[in-house]
């Protein structure tokens, strides 16, 4: 199993196309390290809410998700309004799940 630590510390890897996206099993399996997430859209996506005190906190959060994804080169789908921020993560050239969600999805949480 990797731990939390092993995938923020990872970068993630352009993808064109042309792979496969993850096992509904194997989605599963990697979800266990990346505490506060589900899978979305049968095992195609996975998604996390996070709460904030007010507009103001859930827009830094989004800038700071913003960042991360830049850096990246992966970008989530970001849904934030007072209060709240939605991240929903796949992998559009797959159609599905990969590493690379996962990767985003922990560097995420440790802010």
């Amino acid at each position: 199993m990797v731990s939390q630590c092993g995938l923020t510390q990872k970068k993630c890897v352009p993808c064109e196309g042309g792979l496969t996206p993850l096992s509904s099993d194997e989605a599963k399996n990697m979800l266990k390290e990346i505490p506060g997430w589900e899978l979305a859209d049968g095992h195609k996506a996975i998604k996390r809410r996070f709460t904030f005190k007010n507009f103001v906190e859930a827009l830094a959060f989004v800038n700071k998700v913003g960042a991360i994804a830049e850096s990246e080169g992966h970008h989530p789908d970001i849904t934030f309004g007072w209060g709240y921020a939605e991240i929903l993560l796949w992998t559009h050239a797959i159609g599905g799940l990969h590493e690379n969600d996962f990767i985003i999805a922990s560097k995420i949480n440790q802010l």
